[in-house]
């Protein structure tokens, strides 16, 4: 994977993809985030052409199985992470309810700062392999 996204070499292939939290934190143990992610998934679907083989949504990871109709899986995987990391960041700041809040929030700004590429939050590892 180069430093600027996925490369994904055959894009017609079904890929096997995971996307893990940063330092695995378990944010999916809350409802609220993990239907920002299905909703996500669902909208990729619907509006971006994404093939949905098969998924697991675990407490702090998630496991695609994956093909794209118009052979643009990097940039729905793209639009996809950036979306839901933004969206959860959100809701998390959002949820005055949660007992990690602040907890999850310093994890997230730690890593951020560990990224040329962020100015705030980082969510999602930034080391996935996708794999045919």
């Amino acid at each position: 994977m180069s430093e600027g996204g996925y490369k994904i070499r055959n894009p017609a292939a079904i890929h096997f993809i995971t996307f893990a939290v940063v330092e695995w934190v378990d944010v999916f143990t809350r409802k609220d985030y993990r239907d920002i992610v299905l909703d996500s998934i669902r909208f990729c679907q619907a509006e971006k052409g994404l093939v949905l083989h098969s998924w697991c949504l675990m407490s702090n990871h998630l496991h695609l199985i994956v093909s794209a109709k118009n052979e643009n899986l990097s940039d729905i995987l793209r639009d996809f992470k950036k979306f839901t990391s933004k969206q959860i960041i959100e809701a998390i700041i959002n949820n005055k309810q949660e007992s990690r809040r602040d907890w999850m929030l310093k994890i997230f700004k730690e890593e951020g700062t560990k990224s040329s590429r962020n100015t705030n939050y980082q969510f999602w590892r930034q080391n996935n392999q996708p794999l045919i």
